[in-house]
């Protein structure tokens, strides 16, 4: 006599099982990354910022909210929309559909923003090199995609890195090798080396992730010497350079900025990503990737690599919102292209933010003290190193207890080793809200030395 087949109900004889009940997944079923606390790090620092609405929040490396214009979208809408019919010769017509339908894959202001590049950075590239994406996050999921070709590639980042590349890297399956970063940016003898181990263990290293100019997390920025070394030991390692420069109109000060690794770059061997959301309006959700790299058809002919990752986008997002678009371009076009002109306010207010934040830790942790503090010349971040481990756990006391949030830097690491810092952000709050939540964090600070002090003080009584 046949047996009757196991299933959900012969395992558990107490439960009927109905055709019409819903159907359940196990995370098992999914794709591993879904599972992945790099993937749940966005997610858990937004769920404590929405926990505790009345913290003051150093976490967040959101732009400074106080220059928003209610008007100004509209105004840039209407100035593309001039564009289009009195520059490129559109038809009102055809200027509607450009800006209402389905739109380009690459994008419909990749011009501008190469002449943006042209104009801010000196950089000059073919507007066909760049992929119009959906906010930074896209373009760095394309080029990933793109390079991910086999089991044996794998992908460098300077450690610590912005956790929505490690994210983005898990998606696709490409693995990542850190490479030590430092006070200079990126250690290039260790990417050397981590180069050659890789290739040593019979994997293929695609390109390095860097952040040269006030990185996130870590504020630093990298030396215009060490820039030029950075691209000839790429080109004598064959690896290419994934620049991620969403800060680099943000030095502190009247001190100039350093000239991107793109616009040094005479050998195609940057990648350069850029975002729209620090310098004009995040809502937009606007970003955008240069890919000059020549890549070999099968046919024999010759592309760019911005046509394979228009491909894939093309598969993702089909194309970055028009309205969108029209928005970042008409604000191009409003200041001639130049986002250094357009940010004037911008840079003064992170400047002096910035100042003050360091001033602050100065007066609540004076010297000697085991609490100390990166210095970075801009952007949005400082690094506070403290004398007893910094996880989750403890944010979520912070933000209970003390009313303030801080990003855990264990969340820019992939190894798990617990961390003793924590990341400042400056860029969403104003001087008063630094005075406070620097009060707050001294108290946290007092606390929390005192409770891990705790056991080692028994024990010498």
């Amino acid at each position: 006599m046949r047996r009757p087949r196991a299933g959900p109900a012969a395992a558990h004889p107490d439960r009927r099982v109905s055709v019409n009940a819903p159907v359940e997944l196990t995370v098992a079923d999914l794709h591993p990354a879904v599972d992945d606390p790099v993937l749940n790090s966005m997610n858990f620092l937004n769920e404590v910022a929405g926990r505790w609405p009345d913290a003051v929040s150093l976490a967040a490396g959101r732009p400074y909210e106080e220059f928003f214009d209610d008007d100004a979208p509209r105004r840039w809408l209407q100035r593309f929309r001039r564009h289009l019919v009195e520059d490129l010769g559109q038809h009102p017509a055809q200027a509607n559909r450009t800006l209402f339908q389905y739109g380009r894959t690459k994008g419909i202001v990749h011009h501008l923003i190469a002449r943006n590049l042209a104009v801010d950075e000196e950089t000059h590239v073919d507007p066909e090199a760049v992929v119009v994406t959906v906010g930074c996050q896209e373009a760095m999921f394309l080029v990933l995609r793109a390079l991910r070709a086999g089991p044996r590639d794998v992908l460098l980042a300077v450690a610590p890195t912005y956790v929505g590349l490690t994210g983005a890297a898990r998606l696709v399956d490409l693995p990542v090798r850190p490479v030590a970063g430092g006070p200079a940016g990126v250690d290039l003898a260790d990417l050397r080396a981590q180069t050659r181990h890789a290739r040593a263990a019979g994997l293929r290293p695609r390109a390095c992730y860097v952040m040269p100019d006030f990185a996130n997390p870590s504020g630093v920025s990298i030396s215009l010497a060490d820039r030029r070394r950075l691209l000839d030991l790429a080109a004598e390692e064959e690896l290419l350079l994934v620049e991620d420069n969403p800060y680099g109109l943000f030095p502190a000060g009247e001190q100039g900025r350093l000239p991107t690794l793109k616009a040094l770059d005479t050998r195609r061997r940057v990648v350069y990503l850029g975002s729209f959301a620090k310098t004009v309006l995040p809502g937009a959700r606007v970003g955008y990737v240069v890919a000059d790299q020549r890549v070999a058809e099968t046919d024999g002919s010759v592309g760019l690599l911005a046509d394979q990752l228009a491909r894939i986008k093309s598969m993702v997002t089909v194309n970055t919102a028009p309205l969108a678009q029209a928005v970042i371009g008409g604000a191009l076009l409003e200041h001639d292209c130049s986002l250094v002109t357009a940010t004037v306010r911008q840079r003064a207010a992170y400047t002096r933010n910035l100042r003050h934040l360091l001033a602050g830790l100065a007066r609540r942790f004076p010297a000697p003290s085991p609490v100390t503090w990166t210095v970075p010349a801009g952007g949005f971040f400082v690094v506070v190193s403290v004398p007893f481990p910094v996880d989750d756990a403890l944010l979520r006391r912070s933000a209970e207890r003390h009313g303030v949030l801080w990003t855990p830097m264990a969340h820019f690491y992939d190894d798990g080793t617990p961390v003793r810092a924590l990341r400042l952000s400056v860029s969403a709050v104003t001087p008063e809200q630094i005075d406070l939540g620097l009060d707050r964090l001294a108290a946290l600070v007092a606390d929390e030395s005192r409770r891990t002090a705790a056991p080692d003080d028994r024990r010498t009584r």
